[in-house]
């Protein structure tokens, strides 16, 4: 399958807006933490039209609460990645719910995910973690990072655009493709966020 990279559109911080506004009413239990992490949170990033947004919950424990609720409002949950990263919970959002019936609502096994026909059909991808853990940190401190350094932010642009040009299996292997990218510059991303989040309280 061939990923579909786009030049920034601003539409994709409203798209934000809106998901935030229904994924805290959902959760409004577990008073969640809600940021648009990912390349569409980025201002001037080209990236896959999907919205990558992270929900911070208070403990472990209320990791699974979080399934019910979501699934009642038709988001799809990828049980399947539980097994790699067992402190986070996966759900995949459509463009259009009335589409949901159209696909199971639990993927446990990954060999079921019809991964090219959703692909079609993702709004958004929604990783729900403890927040303030290592996961949840990381990925605010490489969207501020390629925020605050444009070099970076342009050469990973660049990769994006030649991995793009590749047919992949599906969008975990296109993934692992970036993925030497992502790790050379994370210890930097993480240790300069350390500094910048104390320059700023």
């Amino acid at each position: 399958m061939k990923i579909i990279i786009e030049k920034y559109n601003p539409i994709w911080v409203k798209e934000f807006k809106k998901l935030k506004k229904e994924l805290a009413s959902i959760l409004k239990n577990l008073n969640p933490q809600i940021e648009h992490i990912g390349s569409t949170s980025v201002p001037s990033l080209s990236a896959k039209p999907i919205i990558d947004i992270a929900i911070g919950v208070s403990k472990n424990t209320e990791l699974d609460l979080t399934i019910g609720p979501m699934i009642e409002n038709k988001f799809i949950y990828y049980e399947v990645y539980n097994k790699v990263m067992p402190k986070r919970r996966l759900f995949v959002g459509l463009k259009n719910k009335n589409d949901s019936h159209k696909f199971k609502k639990i993927y446990s096994n990954d060999e079921e995910i019809p991964h090219e026909k959703i692909h079609s059909f993702r709004l958004c991808h929604i990783h729900i973690w403890k927040f303030g853990t290592y996961e949840w940190e990381r990925h605010i401190a490489f969207r501020d990072y390629l925020k605050e350094h444009t070099k970076i932010k342009d050469e990973y642009e660049l990769l994006k655009v030649k991995l793009s040009k590749k047919n992949w299996i599906d969008g975990n292997e296109y993934n692992f493709g970036k993925n030497d990218f992502i790790k050379e510059i994370e210890s930097n991303a993480i240790s300069w966020y350390d500094k910048y989040i104390k320059n700023n309280n």
